[in-house]
């Protein structure tokens, strides 16, 4: 027997003072660079900034998250979101909560998005497909998600092609779980049906263009949403 399922949802809204920006994409995509590049800008304009990334890599649950992505221990491929979720409470209670309440800008390399496109991968690893996202989104309530961490006020996915992924990352002396090339074509395509379903919340910039440009194409869209810099 077939049910049908169908939500409306509307996404948890800063509140604080402080600014939220998060850079979203596949490996590679130059996410920790600009990254860099924004907190800069931002200090020499005397903002008060903290950079920060999703998942960490320091705390109990980021070393033990650093082991799995680096397939130093195995774990099962639909319970790493779970732990994601789980250090992304504590990152948002300890780190940006507190951070936008005073007022920093905070910038974050990764956000809750990555979540739905890398949980929808991992629980769907061999029949990844668009149909089935949406129903796969409520019945394994990652939407949940959205009520439980703050929207950032920008979001910008950093696009850049398959090929240019693993470009780039084919130097890394430690290769991780989501990078080869199957995966990262599934998250590619994840990221374009992320950013088709958000397009209000999602503002895509060309990641291929010189690193100075792409800085400067974000500055832009901020400025354009009203915010002061």
């Amino acid at each position: 027997m077939k049910y049908h399922v169908d939500l409306d949802i509307d996404l948890k809204r800063n509140p604080y003072k402080g600014l939220y920006i998060a850079l979203e994409g596949i490996d590679g995509a130059g996410k920790t660079t600009q990254v860099d590049k924004l907190s800069k800008f931002f200090k020499k304009k005397g903002k008060k900034v903290v950079t920060t990334r999703e998942p960490r890599k320091d705390g109990v649950l980021g070393e033990l998250t650093h082991q799995i992505l680096t397939s130093k221990v195995k774990f099962p491929s639909t319970a790493i979101q779970y732990l994601f979720s789980a250090d992304r409470v504590i990152h948002h209670e300890t780190i940006v909560k507190p951070a936008l309440a005073s007022g920093k800008v905070v910038i974050t390399d990764r956000c809750f998005w990555s979540a739905i496109v890398y949980g929808v991968l991992d629980r769907m690893e061999k029949n990844y497909n668009r149909e089935s996202v949406d129903f796969l989104l409520i019945t394994q309530s990652i939407l949940s998600m959205y009520h439980q961490f703050i929207v950032p006020d920008i979001s910008f996915y950093l696009k850049i092609s398959v090929n240019s992924s693993l470009g780039r990352i084919k130097e890394k002396s430690e290769k991780e779980l989501y990078e080869t090339r199957t995966k990262i074509e599934k998250a590619f395509d994840g990221y374009e049906w992320l950013t088709d379903k958000f397009k209000k919340e999602i503002t895509v910039i060309d990641g291929e263009k010189e690193e100075g440009i792409v800085t400067g194409d974000m500055l832009k869209v901020i400025e354009e949403k009203g915010y002061k810099i």
